[in-house]
C-alpha cells in the first residue's frame, strides 16, 4: 500500500476497529430485513468518515486519496453497503472543493464534512444507463431560476441525502452535446424543505446492496435559484462529473476490494476448521488453489487502485488508471466471491453464513459508477490518446 501519513494509519485502523467491533457482529441481521442502518451512520458521521474529502476551512481531516481508499475498503470489508453509503457523498464534496463557487462551498462544505448534510448525484436516467451525454433531464433558465423536468433512476441515498448534484441539461441545442450539460445544486429534506415538484417516487428492489436506498427521481417544473448552478457557468457540467467520477471509480474498485477480502478471510478460517478425509481442506489442492488464487488477484487488485489513487492526487487526468482499478477490482470480486462459495461447500449457500451477501453484493461493482464494457471504451480511448502515432 501507499506510504500513509502516521495520522492517516491511524485513521484506517479506528474504521478497521469500528468495523470488526460495531459493524460485523450487526450487519446479518440488518442486511437480511433491509433495514437502513441509522445507528451505523451516526457512528460514521462521529468517527469524521463523511469529511475526509473535504479540506479545511470547511473540514478536519482531509486525507489523501490512497487513505480514503483504504477506508472505503475497510467499510466495505464490513458491509459494502456502508462504504456505498458515503460514496456519492464524495464525489460531490470533491465537486464542489474543485468548482464550487466560494458561495457554495461555505454553504454546504463545513455541514457535510460533519455528515449533517449527505449529498448524493443523480446522473442515470431511465432507458439511458452509461450514456450521460445523451440525458433528457432539462434546466430552462427563466430570469433568476431554473425551471427542472425530467427523471432520474439508481439513485443511491436519494431520500436520505439534503444535496443533490443534478447532471441535466442547460442547453438541449448544444452540438456536440457534452457542450449543453450543467451541473445543479438542488436541496432538499432532512436538511431543507423538500421543493415542490421534486419526487422520490420509490426504492428500487435489488439483489443485493441492502439496506440503503436506491430510488427514482422525478422533477415536474422543479424551481431553484440560479446560484444553484455548479461554479456559476453552464455547460462546464459535463467535464466537472468525469472528473468527479474519477474518484467515484475508485471508491467503487475500493468496494470491491473490501468485499473481496472479507470472502477471502472467511473462506481462509473455514478453510482451517473443516476437515475432510481426516485433514483440513485447505490442504487439498483443490482448495488450496482456490485460496492462493483468491489472494494473488486481491492483492494485484489493490495494487492497481492503490496506483489509480496516487495518480488522482497527482493532478494529471486519472480516468484511464480509475477504470483500470475499477474494472480489474470489481471482476476480482466477482470471481473471489463465487470461490468462496465453493470453498465453503453447501453452506456457501445458506444465509447463515455471510458469503452469500458477499456473491449478492459483488455484481453491483461490476455494472456501477459506469458498466465495465464503458470502463473498456474508457481505457481503450486514453490509450490511444495517450499513444498517438505521427
Amino acid at each position: 500500500m501507499h506510504e500513509l501519513t502516521e495520522e492517516e494509519t491511524a485513521i484506517v485502523a479506528v474504521v478497521r476497529d469500528f468495523v470488526d467491533r460495531e459493524v460485523k457482529p450487526v450487519v446479518q441481521e440488518l442486511e437480511h430485513a433491509n433495514v437502513y442502518p441509522e445507528k451505523l451512520i451516526e457512528q460514521m458521521k462521529q468517527l469524521g468518515i463523511y469529511g475526509l474529502a473535504i479540506p479545511e476551512p470547511w473540514g478536519e481531516v482531509k486525507v489523501s486519496t490512497p487513505c480514503y481508499a483504504a477506508v472505503t475498503e475497510e467499510l466495505a470489508r464490513g458491509w459494502m453497503s456502508l462504504a456505498g453509503a458515503m460514496g456519492g457523498h464524495t464525489v460531490v464534496s470533491k465537486l464542489l472543493v474543485d468548482y464550487g463557487t466560494p458561495e457554495q462551498r461555505d454553504r454546504y462544505l463545513p455541514r457535510m464534512a460533519t455528515g449533517e448534510i449527505r449529498a448524493t448525484m443523480a446522473l442515470t436516467e431511465p432507458g439511458g444507463g452509461s450514456d450521460l451525454q445523451g440525458l433528457r433531464t432539462t434546466a430552462r433558465r427563466t430570469g433568476d431560476e431554473y425551471v427542472v423536468n425530467g427523471s432520474k433512476t439508481w439513485i443511491s441515498n436519494a431520500r436520505k441525502s439534503s444535496l443533490v448534484a443534478l447532471l441535466c441539461k442547460t442547453d438541449p441545442a448544444a452540438r456536440p452535446a457534452h457542450r449543453g450539460i450543467s451541473i445543479l445544486l438542488v436541496e432538499k429534506g432532512p436538511a431543507f424543505a423538500d421543493p415542490a415538484g421534486f419526487t422520490v417516487s420509490r426504492d428500487l428492489p435489488k439483489l443485493g446492496y441492502k439496506g440503503v436506498e436506491s430510488c427514482e427521481l422525478s422533477f415536474d417544473d422543479l424551481r431553484v435559484p440560479a446560484s444553484a448552478l455548479l461554479g456559476g457557468v453552464e455547460g462546464e457540467g459535463f467535464g466537472q462529473m468525469m472528473r468527479g467520477l474519477e474518484v467515484g471509480r475508485i471508491q467503487v474498485a475500493c468496494r470491491a476490494l473490501g468485499v473481496g477480502q472479507a470472502a477471502l478471510d472467511d473462506s481462509l478460517r473455514y478453510a482451517q476448521q473443516r476437515e475432510t478425509f481426516g485433514t483440513p481442506i485447505w490442504q487439498h489442492q483443490s482448495i488450496g488453489n482456490y485460496l492462493a488464487d483468491m489472494a494473488t488477484k486481491l492483492t494485484a487488485a489493490r495494487q492497481l487502485v492503490q496506483y489509480a489513487a496516487r495518480r488522482y492526487d497527482s493532478g494529471e487526468r486519472a480516468d484511464m488508471e480509475a477504470g483500470m482499478a475499477k474494472l480489474y477490482a470489481s471482476e476480482v470480486a466477482m470471481e473471489v466471491a463465487l470461490n468462496a462459495v465453493r470453498v465453503h461447500g453447501g453452506y456457501g449457500y445458506s444465509t447463515e453464513f455471510d458469503v452469500e451477501r458477499y456473491f449478492r453484493d459483488a455484481p453491483l461493482m461490476i455494472v456501477g459508477e459506469g458498466t465495465n464494457e464503458i470502463q473498456r471504451n474508457v481505457i481503450a480511448r486514453q490509450l490511444i490518446s495517450r499513444n498517438r502515432i505521427d
